[in-house]
């Protein structure tokens, strides 16, 4: 066995979350994202043709558009350009949804609209590309390109980028003394981080998403409502709060016992014992309308008039827990699943096995050919497992770009790895109590799996022009550059 890494330990939330360390020890440069939207900017990297605006309507009914919105949330742009044409918003589609509190260029299509027809929105800038035969889909969407701003950030903010990066370089593989750059000197160098899913995926100020997921795949679906309805989280208002602690009373767990001294406020804590009073009535009059998922699964708890001491498994608690969206209802598998991941990383992080190459036992995939240049991007539907036999060999195809090595997000059909990687992968698995045949489950819960890239590369470039640094970046479809962030700031997830 690999001997352990002395580390940096992450920020309390994000070890909620299975992010458990830093790869660069060199201290932080503080600072704040997001000051002003002009200060984190995304531009989509799209795999997406479009044929000229004048092509015939009728076997190209999609305008394609580009947008660059500031601070506009994608749904609520989507919403809005649809209102100001007077069609319906499922006429709109694009093939990633962007944050708010940012610039953002994407591409949108719209069924069944003339260019001319395309109105004048506060806040965005739209242009008509040309026209499509299909809608975009998030498979549409290969990457994003990132310049973000770090405002605020201590003067010696240069040595420090610096320092970290040297870092990070030698975490790819790289020379650790080069293209690192001194002082305030540009930095252009290729870096490496573990590829985490990110705060935002779990939940910034709740998150529970994971642990929900996880009391699903365990088959406990009274569970999972209990955890999502109620389970309240410090950072949450006092009425919020209060309503959760009503529904677990409801449940049979005592009021706060649920909150996790992990640092997020949040625990998977105590499961009801179903001693609770089951007054479904009470916690409606007590959960305030903003919540409206939990209130419906309330809801569909009091209309069966449910027994909380009822079997975990009941049909009734799956009827209650599916009053979600189904997009909910697969995000908190793929939470789940997501949390499992960066428990797996964490733990080869700090056994010291390599990132930026295979060891006997991994599974690699190969590079996605199709991407654009400026990405580092994996194909995870090419996989091969590597023997002892072939480590050099795709160790060099790792160096060149070319191949990645991965680890699961689990699910029925992943198969898991052998060796040390194996190990890790199935430790994790057993401490979470679960294994890939659990996630063969009722409806939209169900998931095969598949596997992730344990790496995310980029080729970074850092400046400090006008006294804050700049960083840019571009990251593969489903990356976080968060991920990438937080090993310069080295503050808590809610501050980027």
């Amino acid at each position: 066995m690999t001997p352990e890494r002395t580390l940096r330990e992450a920020h309390p939330t994000e070890r909620a979350v299975g992010i458990d360390h830093y790869v660069s020890d060199a201290d932080g440069i503080g600072g704040r994202l997001r000051e002003s939207p002009e200060d984190f900017r995304v531009r989509e990297l799209e795999a997406f043709d479009a044929e000229p605006l004048d092509v015939e309507t009728g076997s190209y009914p999609e305008l394609v558009v580009r947008a660059t919105l500031r601070d506009w949330d994608t749904n609520d742009f989507a919403r809005r350009l649809s209102d100001a044409l007077g069609i319906s918003r499922e006429r709109v589609s694009w093939a990633g949804t962007k944050d708010k509190r940012a610039v953002t260029t994407q591409l949108f299509t719209v069924r069944g609209v003339d260019a001319d027809a395309l109105p004048e929105i506060r806040g965005a800038e739209v242009e008509a590309l040309g026209r499509a035969g299909r809608s975009l889909s998030f498979g549409d969407l290969a990457g994003n390109a990132f310049e973000i701003r770090v405002a605020d950030a201590v003067d010696e903010a240069p040595e420090r980028v610096a320092e970290t990066v040297r870092d990070l370089r030698a975490f790819t593989g790289g020379a650790a003394d080069s293209a690192a750059g001194e002082g305030d000197v540009p930095i252009d160098a290729t870096v490496g981080v573990p590829n985490y899913f990110g705060q935002q995926r779990f939940g910034s100020r709740r998150p529970v998403t994971h642990v929900v997921g996880l009391a699903v795949a365990r088959e406990d679906p009274r569970e999972a409502v209990r955890l999502y309805a109620g389970n309240s989280a410090e950072t949450e208002p006092d009425d919020t709060r209060a309503a959760r602690d009503r529904v677990d009373a409801a449940f049979g767990v005592a009021e706060d016992s649920g909150a996790g001294g992990d640092g997020s406020g949040v625990g998977d804590g105590p499961a009801a014992d179903g001693t609770g009073d089951g007054d479904w009535a009470a916690c409606l009059d007590a959960i305030p309308g903003k919540l409206r998922f939990e209130r419906s699964m309330v809801h569909r708890l009091a209309d069966r008039g449910v027994d909380p001491a009822a079997p975990p498994d009941d049909e009734d608690w799956w009827h209650a827990l599916e009053a979600v969206p189904s997009n909910l209802q697969r995000l908190f598998v793929n939470a789940a699943q997501s949390y499992l991941f960066n428990r797996i990383v964490s733990e080869r992080l700090r056994r010291g096995l390599p990132f930026d190459r295979p060891v006997a036992g991994d599974v690699a995939c190969f590079a996605d050919g199709d991407a654009p240049d400026e990405l580092y991007a994996p194909d995870t539907d090419r996989l091969q497992r590597v023997d002892a036999d072939r480590v050099d060999v795709v160790a060099r195809h790792c160096e060149r770009g070319r191949a990645f090595v991965t680890a699961p997000l689990v699910g029925t059909e992943t198969e898991l790895g052998e060796g040390e990687p194996g190990e890790i992968e199935r430790e994790v698995l057993a401490d979470a109590g679960v294994e890939p045949g659990d996630f063969a489950l009722p409806g939209e819960f169900d998931s095969a799996g598949t596997r992730r890239a344990i790496l995310l590369r980029t080729d970074l470039d850092a400046s400090f022009a006008d006294g804050d640094p700049r960083f840019a970046f571009a990251l593969p479809s489903g990356s976080y550059a968060t991920v990438l962030l937080r090993e310069f700031t080295k503050r808590g997830p809610l501050d980027l």
